[in-house]
């Protein structure tokens, strides 16, 4: 194993063998946007280093999002990688006091930002342990899952201009939703608002041409790497407004995702078994490839001016169907797909209550409460929450990890 000569403290997600990619700006510059991975509490500016580099890459490396860097391919992007892991290692080919002086920057000196201009956003349906809950909640036991759920990956087209980066405060939406027993909608805040624990991929590779679809077992080229997602719903509003066409406005209010994109290349230790599929999928979604990984998640709930309570500790692998079937069906139309498109796994529950992903689960369906510390209680959340994911891989003393995607609720809009 390489040690860097970077400091790494002792359970840092970012070690050398890690290297996720954010876009960030020197707090005294705001406005700079440059293109970084993370390595320890410090960041390594690409901008500064892409002399460095093959001369093919640089322009992608000072850019100021990875869109172009996501447009290079697989093997650009390992190439790049490696480049990296040189430059920081112990002997580095470089000048070190250079890299250190002018090259590596406290975290703690930055702004992050969203990592790519994001065209397209889907949002999947794919944790079968989540799909079967909410099923038996509104349709019972014996009709959990609708007939298609085990045959094709459920989704939806979502709102890219709404998804925001960790930090960003969420507004508490204003809709139409239906009293339980009136006859006529209201019009007001949303009471039911949730979070969803849910992880995000972003596309890479030059995409492909419309009319083309990818293939399962090729479409892990496309897959340039993670984040941690949290989309936010409105449940009153969506229990509402989704019929005939699903989801809209309860879900357009925002979505979160954490700052650093881990690359494949970096979780390929953590590997797993695909999901068992049963029955039989059509053809052009068998896949062969394993491409399922051991990625510990958690959610906490921090209300205002009180401590956070970690409220659901759930699981990657829990996905019953993979980024690359998600790819193939997406693109089984000849949909085409662009650098910097996001699609989401949905929310990601485990079998057991403390790995739900949703208070819709957790509370079930507002039947049950969720015991927070010094003596509070939440159903569904309340304003100047805030909710926090977090994300690691963890292995014979490999750590790697997603930083924190995090938002907070603020109060609705007054209405008129």
């Amino acid at each position: 194993m390489s040690v860097s000569f970077v400091p790494i403290p002792e359970g840092s997600d970012f070690p050398l063998e890690n290297l996720p990619y954010a876009v960030f700006s020197k707090k005294s510059k705001p406005d700079k946007h440059r293109l970084c991975v993370a390595i320890g509490d410090y960041v390594l500016d690409l901008k500064e280093v892409a002399q460095y580099y093959a001369p093919e890459h640089q322009a992608a490396l000072q850019s100021h999002n990875l869109n172009l860097l996501m447009s290079l391919g697989h093997e650009a992007w390992d190439a790049v990688r490696t480049r990296t892991q040189e430059l920081l290692t112990k002997g580095s080919v470089v000048d070190v006091n250079d890299l250190r002086t002018v090259c590596l920057i406290p975290q703690s000196e930055i702004l992050l930002h969203l990592p790519a201009e994001i065209g397209d956003y889907t949002d999947f349906y794919s944790s079968i342990h989540h799909a079967t809950n909410v099923g038996i909640m509104f349709r019972g036991a014996d009709n959990a899952l609708m007939p298609n759920w085990r045959h094709l990956p459920v989704g939806y087209h979502g709102r890219a201009s709404s998804v925001v980066v960790s930090g960003t405060p969420i507004r508490r939406p204003l809709g139409q939703t239906l009293p339980e027993g009136a006859e006529k909608p209201v019009f007001g805040a949303c009471r039911l608002l949730d979070f969803e624990l849910e992880m995000a991929f972003f596309i890479g590779g030059p995409g492909n041409q419309l009319g083309e679809p990818i293939k399962v077992d090729d479409a892990w080229k496309n897959v340039f790497g993670f984040s941690l997602m949290n989309d936010w719903s409105a449940r009153d509003i969506q229990k509402w407004e989704y019929v005939p066409l699903g989801p809209f406005t309860a879900k357009n209010l925002g979505t979160t995702i954490s700052p650093w994109v881990v690359t494949t290349a970096a979780l390929k230790p953590f590997l797993l078994d695909n999901f068992p599929q049963e029955p039989e999928v059509l053809p052009y979604l068998r896949q062969t490839l394993p491409f399922n990984f051991d990625i510990n998640l958690e959610v906490s709930l921090k209300p205002a001016d009180d401590n956070e309570t970690l409220i659901s500790k759930s699981n990657f692998k829990h996905l019953y169907w993979t980024p690359l079937q998600q790819i193939a069906h997406h693109t089984i139309t000849g949909c085409n797909l662009r650098p910097g498109d996001l699609m989401a796994s949905g929310t990601i529950s485990g079998e057991t209550p403390d790995s739900y992903g949703s208070l819709l689960e957790l509370c079930w369906r507002g039947t049950k409460t969720v015991e927070l510390q010094n003596g509070k209680t939440r159903k569904f959340l309340q304003d100047y929450d805030e909710v926090i994911i977090r994300g690691h891989c963890e292995k014979n003393g490999l750590r790697i990890g997603f930083g924190t995607c995090a938002g907070q609720v603020l109060p609705a809009h007054p209405v008129d």
